[in-house]
């Protein structure tokens, strides 16, 4: 059940940001970059990555039962990697590993992963029935 919840969850987040991103590319860039380049936004963003990846798996640590809750649990466990590596990375080690991403110039590549994501994650979640999110016993 709680599976189901998470995938309707991100998978809703991803798709609406995933279209307000599209829409606005040169405004999405313009912000990423201004993360990177002041501390605070970095820390900040880090501090609610780290939450929001904590609340998954501290919740929903499941790598059995399907495709479905395995990537609800990986999603949660990148998010705790990604928002520790904005707290405790310094700055500059933090603008190589985004210059190396390449963010600008695979924007679309990047969106349309997030994209096939929500799609399936929001799929998974309306239409799972409720016997399959169900713990195994």
């Amino acid at each position: 059940m709680l599976t189901n919840f998470y995938a309707k969850l991100l998978g809703l987040w991803i798709l609406l940001a995933v279209l307000a991103l599209a829409l606005h590319r040169d405004a999405t860039i313009a912000i990423v970059n201004a993360i990177f380049a002041d501390a605070a936004l970095g820390f900040v963003t880090g501090a609610f990555t780290l939450l929001i990846g904590l609340a998954i798996v501290l919740s929903h640590n499941r790598w059995s039962g399907g495709t479905l809750p395995i990537l609800v649990t990986c999603y949660g466990w990148v998010a705790t990697i990604k928002g520790l590596s904005f707290l405790f990375l310094v700055p500059p080690a933090e603008a190589r590993l985004f210059a190396a991403l390449r963010f600008e110039r695979y924007f679309y590549v990047y969106l349309a992963v997030s994209l096939a994501l929500g799609v399936y994650l929001t799929y998974g979640g309306f239409t799972r029935r409720a016997s399959e999110a169900k713990p195994p016993t």
